[in-house]
């Protein structure tokens, strides 16, 4: 173990990020009332060029305007590379009240990327004298991204979260796939008899995001799944997201909500085992051993580091 401790990710529920576009205000309240933790207001792909501009009027209202609850708000500005993002921060940050939590930048290839808008968040901040600092959730969608990923999660202190783009991803990556997450029909090995068995194909950006994101204290989140109507490959996708390490997915559906929260919400009985692995090493250290046996399984210091995370997200959730 390295002499320096890892830090702990944001306290903060993040099973779901609901999408909705800036550019349908119809949508907001429905949004607001949802089960999803965090509410992703999107000025970016869902947007037309030509609606940018109302959009970001319709979203600025709807964070002034709007209960919001406890969710976290966030919206998602225009890409670096394109003439919209910087009136996205501006406005955003002046016209706004504190009510806003967090602004999720695309494409973000490098810590130069997060630098600028940082810069511009600061200056905007300091200007108007603000209360709360704005937290900064990021897109892993481009070939540069994933090989700047850890730099990327050190750039600012305002860094939250990190999500994966898999349909920009792809493309970056010069993937031969149409498809927006989930098993591809043309990744597969063949075993001895011939049969096909399917990999995923996005084990090695998941893998990345999640060790950048536990490195540096941030949220890792697995992005969108573009079937709304496949909601087993849905959850598919979502519990190899979980296995590996992430904390939660988007929704470009309402209906993807409570499959993310099902997921992402540890099981009673995972509760359960838990709480009695961590009883059981109490009672082994009390003995002065640094391990146990429970239900016929070995479990030592890193069994109770395990049970911790379960336990610290049913809290969290709770």
């Amino acid at each position: 173990m390295s002499f320096k401790i890892q830090p702990a990710s944001p306290a903060q529920p993040n099973r779901c990020q609901l999408f909705g576009p800036g550019s349908r205000p119809a949508i907001f309240e429905k949004m607001a009332a949802s089960e999803a933790d965090v509410i992703n207001l999107d000025l970016e792909d869902s947007v037309s060029p030509a609606d940018k501009s109302e959009a970001r009027a319709n979203v600025i209202k709807a964070v002034n305007e709007i209960d919001w609850g406890s969710k976290t708000l966030s919206v998602r500005i225009n890409g670096l590379d394109t003439e919209f993002w910087y009136r996205d921060v501006v406005d955003l940050l002046e016209q706004t009240n504190d009510r806003l939590d967090q602004i999720m930048i695309p494409k973000v290839g490098n810590a130069g990327d997060i630098y600028a808008v940082d810069a511009l968040v600061s200056a905007i901040e300091l200007g108007k004298q603000a209360e709360k600092a704005i937290n900064f959730e990021v897109i892993i969608e481009t070939a540069a991204g994933l090989a700047h990923v850890e730099e990327i999660a050190a750039a600012s202190p305002r860094m939250n979260a990190m999500s994966l783009g898999a349909a920009d991803y792809a493309a970056s990556m010069g993937m031969q796939t149409t498809g927006i997450g989930g098993t591809q029909e043309n990744y597969y090995m063949l075993t001895p008899d011939g049969q096909k068995h399917w990999s995923d194909p996005w084990h090695a950006p998941i893998v990345a995001i999640v060790a950048a994101c536990r490195t540096h204290g941030l949220l890792p989140v697995d992005g969108p799944f573009g079937d709304f109507s496949d909601d087993a490959g849905y959850t598919a996708q979502a519990r190899r997201s979980a296995t590996l390490g992430m904390v939660g997915k988007w929704a470009i559906h309402p209906k993807q909500i409570a499959l993310a929260n099902e997921v992402f919400t540890p099981s009673a009985a995972q509760i359960t085992e838990a709480r009695e692995i961590l009883a059981a090493m109490e009672q082994a250290k009390a003995e002065g051993q640094g391990a146990t046996v429970y239900k016929g399984r070995l479990v030592d210091i890193a069994s109770i580091k395990q049970a911790e995370v379960i336990v610290r997200q049913a809290e969290l959730i709770k």
